[in-house]
């Protein structure tokens, strides 16, 4: 595996009933094709070799025994390849009959696994030709001249990765042998199905398979019978689908009459964190003992010199991915800030909200959400007391934007221009006012948060917190100064998001087309404190993304670190893939290491946070999600980034 990542394939040949040389020429096609696509794992329909829609041919010896030929064939054909095949079969053993999946591996038939299910039911007659895998009495069978290793407990592993197998209607049962064979260590389920079409089971298939690999934390890779099935009384369309905890990472076409061939890359590393994180999953484990019983076969998968490189989609913004309903999504993150702050007020019976309006995205985020929350509590807006406290480094277009977004929504508005207080309080702590350093910065964000505070205590009302997620990651808030609020509402998002979210109620008119104008204003600003002084042009000359770097990469970096506990190395790698376009390796290096020092170094200001809502995946709340001493050590981690080669 590189980097974590598996490539997996989900393939559908044509198919001619009963005709196993056929079968495994097209089996043999796709097979070379996927290996040399660099895929690692490829599964093929249930009875891949003989056709699903053979009838009582199944129940005639010659069918078999040319089924086996087949499968002898076909290893022999595919010896030179590094994949593992999954194909489906008909396997005798004594006077019963199994519905099997096969793995074989260049040239080597390791194992197969019989069919735990059968159906018997509508359409369904498999129990008039096959037995069930509990009914299978011994644990190997004689395929040519392989003494193969049989039956439901098996699971296949190399190194570290475990993959386990299931047929068709295994995967419809309420307790599934994919989730047994998950919860003993298989983080791959390969399904082989002979599922026929019908109007809207595409649907439930999808959502099942989605959500199989979200209950066991799994990767789900699933082929069904497509073309050359007899449709006597049923259709075939070849269905292919691969899913990663949760997530449809790829699908095949519906109704195109050709081969399916698809591939995705599974990340491993994700879904071992991911068990690791959530204790209820191994808690699920019914019968430890149980995991005495299995088998594991191993094979091989490609070392890390001779994978290819991941195909599938990285996306730039984790928070809000391009491939979901980003417009769905950015209005939930909305109301999940306005439910959590709706509540705080109500439970503090406040008539009143104080909160500091700069003209920059934070802010403006923070008070639609405070205004949101007051219409949903039938509170005037009146008692939302908006104070904007122009200083040594505001910008007219800022505080202009400041003003009309109070005076739009109807609010309280102020006006305290913190600039004498600022100069006294220079003159008093004997700061020169002409040395422009953190002092110069951090008496500014103080001088305003007590402002708000003692607005606070005059309209017996919370502060409404402004900083934002990625701002706690980098540590780039004044301790005790913006820093610190009674409700931080925007604690849980990350600055892309709130770029993201504000345009889009700018976008759908929330409130009012006139006010619309003035959030496309705020969103093309640039990020800026606004502590030093504007240049001569009177423009915002301290521009954030200058001195930590672009929050773009951050974000990325802090999702995949804290949501998927992955190491500095892997961030890397997905990020050259994820921003190839935009930024070089040296410049993803640079700020994938500010990121790491900046982490570590600022976690005390994380460990006093205010309250606030978590709203996404990722949370730096000390109380509800990340727990870090204040003083540990990030040796490890910049030694790693340091060691990343930029070719």
């Amino acid at each position: 595996m590189k980097h974590g990542f598996v490539k997996v394939a989900a393939a559908v040949p044509f198919v001619r009933v009963a005709d196993c040389e056929y079968n495994v020429e097209r089996i043999e096609a796709l097979v070379l094709e996927a290996d040399a696509k660099g895929v690692e794992i490829i599964t093929f329909p249930e009875l891949s070799i003989t056709g699903y829609t053979c009838g009582d041919l199944f129940l005639r010896p010659f069918l078999n025994d040319q089924a086996e030929a087949a499968l002898l064939r076909l290893a022999e054909r595919t010896a030179h390849t590094s994949v593992l095949i999954i194909v489906g079969m008909p396997i005798r053993i004594q006077s019963q009959l199994f519905n099997a999946a096969v793995a074989l591996q260049s040239g080597q038939i390791l194992g197969a696994i019989p069919k735990t299910y059968l159906p018997n039911y509508r359409e369904f007659q498999e129990a008039r030709w096959f037995a069930a895998a509990r009914d299978l009495k011994l644990a190997h069978v004689q395929i040519g001249r392989f003494q193969v290793p049989i039956g439901h407990n098996v699971l296949f592993r190399s190194g570290k990765l475990t993959i386990g197998i299931e047929i068709c209607e295994d995967m419809w049962t309420p307790y599934t042998p994919g989730t047994r064979l998950a919860l003993y260590g298989a983080q791959i389920i390969f399904n082989l199905s002979a599922s026929n079409e019908l109007a809207g089971k595409n649907t439930y298939l999808r959502s099942l398979i989605s959500g199989l690999s979200s209950q066991n934390l799994c990767g789900y890779v699933y082929a069904s019978a497509g073309y050359g099935e007899s449709s006597t009384d049923t259709v075939f369309t070849g269905k292919g689908f691969i899913a990663e905890v949760g997530k449809l990472l790829i699908e095949t076409p519906r109704f195109t009459y050709e081969e399916r061939l698809i591939i995705s890359d599974i990340d491993v590393m994700r879904i071992d964190n991911d068990r690791m994180m959530t204790n209820s999953f191994n808690d699920s484990i019914v019968d430890h003992t149980e995991r005495g019983l299995l088998m594991e076969i191993p094979f091989r998968l490609r070392t890390h010199e001779e994978s290819h490189d991941v195909d599938r989609q990285i996306e730039q913004n984790p928070f809000l991915p391009e491939s979901r309903k980003r417009d769905e999504r950015a209005e939930e993150m909305f109301d999940i800030q306005v439910c959590g702050l709706s509540q705080r007020l109500r439970f503090i019976g406040a008539r009143h909200a104080v909160l500091g309006i700069s003209g920059g995205l934070d802010s403006t985020l923070a008070l639609l959400v405070t205004v949101a929350a007051f219409d949903a509590l039938g509170l005037p807006r009146e008692g939302i007391i908006a104070v904007t406290m122009p200083g040594l480094g505001t910008s007219d277009h800022t505080k202009n934007n400041a003003i009309e977004l109070m005076q739009g929504l109807g609010v309280t508005s102020r006006t305290i221009d913190i600039t004498e207080a600022c100069m006294q309080h220079f003159a008093a702590i004997g700061h020169d006012p002409e040395v422009q350093d953190v002092v110069f910065e951090n008496t500014q964000a103080r001088e305003r948060t007590q402002i708000l505070m003692d607005l606070a205590n005059k309209y017996n009302a919370p502060v409404i917190g402004t900083g934002d997620l990625s701002e706690l990651a980098l540590g780039w808030c004044t301790f005790n100064g913006d820093h610190m609020s009674m409700y931080s509402v925007n604690a849980g998002i990350p600055k892309t998001a709130i770029q993201i979210i504000v345009s889009r109620m700018a976008e759908i008119g929330k409130f009012g087309a006139e006010l619309s104008k003035v959030l496309r204003s705020v969103v093309d600003t640039p990020i800026s404190p606004e502590l030093k002084p504007t240049n001569a042009k009177g423009d915002i000359d301290q521009k954030t993304e200058d001195v930590v770097g672009p929050y773009e990469l951050h974000d990325f970096f802090l999702y995949n670190f804290l949501g998927y506990g992955y190491p500095p190395q892997k961030i890397f790698y997905m990020a050259k893939v994820a921003f190839k376009d935009k930024y070089d390796a040296k410049s993803i290096k640079r700020w994938l290491r500010e990121f790491y020092r900046r982490f570590f170094a600022q976690q005390y200001k994380r460990n006093c946070l205010p309250d606030g809502p978590k709203v996404t995946a990722v949370s730096l709340s000390p109380r509800g999600y990340w727990r870090m001493p204040s003083d540990v050590s990030s040796n490890a981690w910049l030694a790693e980034v340091d060691a990343l080669s930029e070719e």
